[in-house]
């Protein structure tokens, strides 16, 4: 699937249509036991993780979102097309693994900024007194339509992917908007919190809407 240039958090991840669709057919069945799926999802987290740590590093940089994809290796989706299809699919056959919803970067990337907006949010309240829980339930909300939408991009409903994306949009801004609230500004925890919030929901939109964008241009090419 195109993507704008420098854009690496693309719709579905490539391994999970068209390139590898024959190869499926081919294995059969996967037959895994529960600690092979334990194992698989451990590494999962932790490539949350490490796209965390990048982004931490990053903090400063302009550009944070893309460096951290490249750190990460997601243009390699963007390369596994046309003359690179064939080294792909030898990459896919040296390490073979199910394609799941976890695998996709935009739900990695997406996972790993509110979960780190969740725990400074923990750390935060814990250090004040009783605070209206709005922020904390605009977060979880966010987070929760966020991931329905990207269900959706797994299925291939993008014009579904659309819808959730807008709610998802729509709770990100109550959120921008509860931790600007003069309120907000008058107790030093949560101006603290709201420095810490604040650029990583403006990437989680950043994220979104490039993703939105890529859906817009797939139904119009239908």
């Amino acid at each position: 699937m195109s993507s704008a240039p420098g854009n690496f958090f693309h719709m579905t991840n490539q391994d999970s249509d068209g390139l590898f669709e024959n190869d499926w057919d081919e294995r059969g069945e996967l037959s895994w036991t529960e600690a092979d799926w334990e194992l698989y999802l451990t590494e999962q987290e932790e490539a949350v993780r490490l796209y965390l740590k990048h982004y931490d590093q990053l903090a400063g940089s302009t550009d944070r979102i893309d460096e951290a994809a490249r750190r990460m290796g997601w243009e390699i989706n963007e390369a596994a097309t046309g003359d690179g299809a064939d080294d792909a699919e030898e990459t896919f056959d040296e390490d073979w693994e199910p394609y799941t919803l976890h695998r996709n970067p935009v739900f990695v990337a997406t996972r790993a900024l509110y979960a780190s907006l969740f725990a400074e949010w923990e750390r935060t309240a814990a250090q004040l007194p009783p605070v209206p829980p709005a922020i904390q339930t605009s977060l979880y909300r966010g987070n929760e339509q966020a991931f329905h939408a990207i269900q959706s991009l797994e299925m291939g409903d993008y014009t579904l992917a659309l819808c959730f994306f807008k709610r998802a949009l729509r709770e990100l801004n109550t959120s921008l908007a509860r931790i600007n609230e003069p309120e907000t500004a008058a107790a030093p925890g949560l101006t603290a919190f709201r420095d810490f919030a604040q650029p990583r929901l403006f990437d989680l939109r950043e994220i979104w809407l490039r993703v939105m964008n890529e859906c817009r241009s797939s139904n119009d090419e239908v």
